[in-house]
């Protein structure tokens, strides 16, 4: 098995399985030498924090090519590499001042805790990241294709000159929804594919359009014209509500930075003249 299952990995879920038990990232060497452990901590890891749902969701809205069990390993290495760095700053506390072991322990928890949440921290930040990137090319992704298909092209042509020509995150998951289609998958198949692992309402919004379209025979030029729109104005719309959230944060540097400039600029040269005429 462990001469074959690297072959036929691409064909056997046994196969995958196999190898996936055999393999722990990001420390293959270590995971060879304490799997069984490793494997024991990072389903006890997953049961404590549950939500593999969602970690899959954030995985593949960041474009991660780990699976949820290989982030959970992370996840422990992350805590364990924590939990090592907190035991090495108790004892080097421990010889400047003596704790106790309770406080040694506390320390160690409070820094594995850390290490795990600061890793889930990351993913989640890269997947929003990620989804406002894509957020901000679909406007232009849009009128792209509606240029393309009121020149003639058909919506898979249109949809492989964008994953051809342009460069971003939303012309990529373009360039695989093409890459399923010449597999043999339904067009409308694969983009509700697409909407359901991103998660993206807008996005979400227009492949609802557009495979409406394509079931009733409406042009589709005038329906991606349509949501381009739609989504500049969801845009200009976010851009006023973040606006109205940080009105506050933006007078910070108005009240502290340039009215106490203004008055200083405004009062120092009375004061100058008054001091010189004296």
């Amino acid at each position: 098995m462990s001469r074959i299952a690297p072959y036929v990995v691409d064909v056997s879920a046994g196969a995958r399985e196999f190898l996936s038990r055999r393999t722990v990232d990001p420390l293959p060497v270590v995971g060879a030498l304490f799997g069984p452990v490793f494997e024991r901590l990072r389903t006890l890891l997953g049961s404590v924090l549950g939500g593999g749902a969602t970690i899959e969701m954030r995985l593949r809205q960041s474009s991660s090519t780990h699976t949820v069990e290989a982030f959970r390993s992370r996840q422990l290495a992350w805590g364990i590499v924590a939990a090592l760095l907190g035991l090495g700053v108790s004892l080097a506390w421990a010889r400047v001042r003596p704790i106790t072991p309770a406080l040694v322990a506390a320390i160690v928890v409070v820094a594995a805790v850390f290490g795990i949440v600061l890793c889930d921290r990351m993913l989640q930040r890269a997947a929003v990241k990620r989804l406002a990137r894509i957020t901000s090319e679909l406007p232009t992704v849009l009128e792209f294709l509606t240029l393309s298909l009121s020149a003639g092209e058909g919506i898979l042509d249109a949809l492989r000159r964008v994953g051809t020509v342009s460069r971003g995150e939303l012309a990529a998951e373009l360039s695989a929804v093409v890459t399923e289609v010449n597999t043999g998958v339904p067009l409308a198949e694969s983009l509700n594919t697409l909407a359901a692992g991103m998660h993206l309402p807008a996005l979400t919004r227009c492949i609802d359009q557009v495979t409406g379209a394509l079931e009733h025979g409406t042009p589709l030029a005038e329906v991606l014209r349509a949501q381009a729109q739609d989504a500049r104005d969801d845009a200009k719309r976010e851009f006023l509500e973040v606006a109205g959230k940080k009105e506050v944060a933006m007078l910070v540097p108005l009240v502290f930075l340039i009215l106490p400039v203004t008055i200083i600029f405004a009062i120092y040269p009375g004061i100058f003249v008054l001091q010189f005429g004296l």
